[in-house]
């Protein structure tokens, strides 16, 4: 069995079995999964990593519109730029840990409420200038100014004061929060010269690798930073960003050989695609959720009944099946699902009910107009079905729910957080502060739902200052069934993230933050 084993082991290094068939398989030979974990890491970590030659990623979600800002980054593109020229204090492992970048150290007070970060030194960033503690500080003032557009100005908030001293970089906050270094990994915090305030879409930065070319909606082009420091990424001479939000245009560049993986695989393909030479198919679960966004202050979905008849005029179980054929489960109309540290198993599953929604949908008094919800597969693979099937169940229900399929160019410009019912996705984040202080705290640039709630945002800071972890489980659960009962947001499924790989590419691990290795494959890949 141990040669057995072992040629699992070189298959799946070598690319020629994937992931998850490897684990299928030695589970069924009585070896645990954290066994088998650990035989792959070792034996990639053995045979890799090499250095050299060009890579290149087939990426959904990239538009015309795209800045190389960090605090405007808000689809795939934009964060596989991110992590090419730029890097964080710290970042989330794929095991859900801490792990230390710019910051060497981090150290709280024992009441979690100052926080002091110890600056590498020896940084330097691609205009040569050297990495110092004021760097970090105007980057985090940038950030969490009033006028910020920041897509971390969420998690920002309820700092109250901010310093750099000697090689020290420090935080108070107005209350304690024991997420806070958590909330210093959010990708949009990429650390700027100057903290970016002279041209914040520079693309400066102190990442393994330098903007070579930048063609938004088009593709993005890097080449090594001969002086970065760290030796353990940006293993390739070159990489690029091929922009292909077409689901079959990015399929055939892989399979042709043009690019060397691509993200967001629709899931009615995958296997097929997995089938094809030379390719795997790498998929992990995690905190992804596909939504359908109502803003909370614009009529007709200023009503909560009608945005209760919309949540249960939706089939869950449905969607599911014929949109995420497996690779997902179903969603509660909550962002927090198990993957979270502190997620409450009994809120209650919601489930799709006719006679509730036609009864909220009478009971809101609307005037039977069309509800138009916009759609664009740009918000997710299978998206536009998905909202077929929405309408179909709503229709049964006695709710007249409008399509209006949209362009994916300029989606995330001109559709998302823009207007009042359209379609989205989630990556998540690491713990629950983060996702609720991203996405629903009243004062978030992201506040997508326009969720404006004092007793949610009361609960929230009550949340972040308690240290007690039944205690606040419990504050958590309370704002997951605000969100699922009045909230705007409708969750009707987590999403597994699906990449297609081929095989030429090794150290591939999956991180369940994100699709693409949370978009830094181009980074911590390299080329067998």
């Amino acid at each position: 069995m141990s040669r057995q084993i072992d040629d699992y082991v070189r298959r799946t290094t070598v690319g020629l079995m994937s992931r998850r068939e490897f684990f299928g398989r030695t589970t069924a030979l009585g070896l645990s999964t954290a066994m088998a974990g650990t035989l792959l890491a070792t034996s990639v970590k053995a045979m890799g990593p090499n250095k050299g030659g060009v890579i290149k990623a087939g990426i959904q979600g990239g538009e015309s519109t795209n800045s190389l800002d960090p605090a405007l980054s808000a689809s795939s593109v934009p964060s596989h730029n991110l992590t090419a020229f730029g890097d964080l204090l710290v970042e989330v492992s794929p095991e859900g840990e801490i792990v230390n970048r710019l910051a060497e150290s981090v150290e709280s007070s024992a009441d979690a409420r100052t926080w002091h970060f110890r600056i590498r030194k020896g940084v330097e960033f691609h205009n040569g200038k050297t990495l110092t503690p004021d760097d970090v500080l105007k980057t985090m003032e940038r950030h969490s100014a009033d006028d910020s557009q920041s897509g971390a100005l969420g998690v920002m908030r309820g700092i109250e004061s901010m310093s750099a001293d000697g090689d020290i970089f420090s935080v108070t906050l107005s209350t304690p929060n024991a997420d806070l270094v958590y909330l210093m990994a959010d990708y949009h915090l990429v650390i700027q010269p100057g903290g970016g305030f002279d041209d914040p879409a520079s693309g400066i930065g102190c990442g393994p690798y330098v903007l070579e070319f930048d063609e938004p909606g088009v593709r993005h082009g890097f080449t090594k930073f001969a002086n970065y420091w760290d030796d353990g990424r940006g293993h390739a001479d070159q990489i690029e960003v091929v922009v292909l939000n077409d689901n079959t245009a990015r399929a055939a560049a892989l399979q042709s050989g043009q690019v060397h993986y691509i993200n967001r695989v629709d899931p009615k393909v995958a296997e097929l695609l997995g089938r094809a030479p030379n390719i795997n198919i790498e998929s992990i679960s995690g905190r992804g959720h596909y939504v359908f966004i109502m803003h909370n202050d614009t009529a007709p979905f200023d009503n909560n009944d009608l945005r209760l008849a919309l949540k249960y005029a939706i089939d869950r179980e449905e969607m599911v099946d014929k949109i995420l054929r497996g690779y997902g489960s179903v969603g509660n109309d909550t962002p927090i699902n198990a993957a979270y540290p502190l997620y409450s198993d009994d809120l209650g599953q919601r489930a799709y009910d006719p006679e509730k929604a036609k009864f909220h949908y009478e009971k809101s008094g609307h005037d039977g107009s069309p509800i138009v919800l916009k759609v664009s597969e740009a918000a997710f693979p299978g998206a536009v079905d998905a909202s077929q099937l929405f309408q179909q169940s709503a229709e049964r229900a006695g709710i007249p729910l409008q399509v209006e399929r949209v362009p994916s160019d300029g989606y995330w410009s001109e559709v998302w957080n823009k207007e009042p019912f359209c379609a989205s996705y989630w990556s998540g984040r690491p713990v629950q502060d983060q996702m609720f202080s991203t996405a629903y705290k009243s004062d978030a640039d992201w506040n997508d739902t326009r969720f404006f709630r004092d007793d949610f945002d009361a609960l929230l800071a009550q949340a972040k200052a308690e240290l007690d972890l039944a205690k606040r489980k419990e504050l958590y659960r309370q704002m997951s069934v605000i969100l699922r009962d009045e909230g705007g947001v409708i969750v009707p499924m987590f999403n597994d993230f699906i990449d297609a790989v081929s095989t030429s590419l090794g150290g591939w691990v999956g991180d369940p933050g994100g699709g693409s290795m949370f978009d830094g494959a181009l980074v911590k890949a390299w080329l067998l």
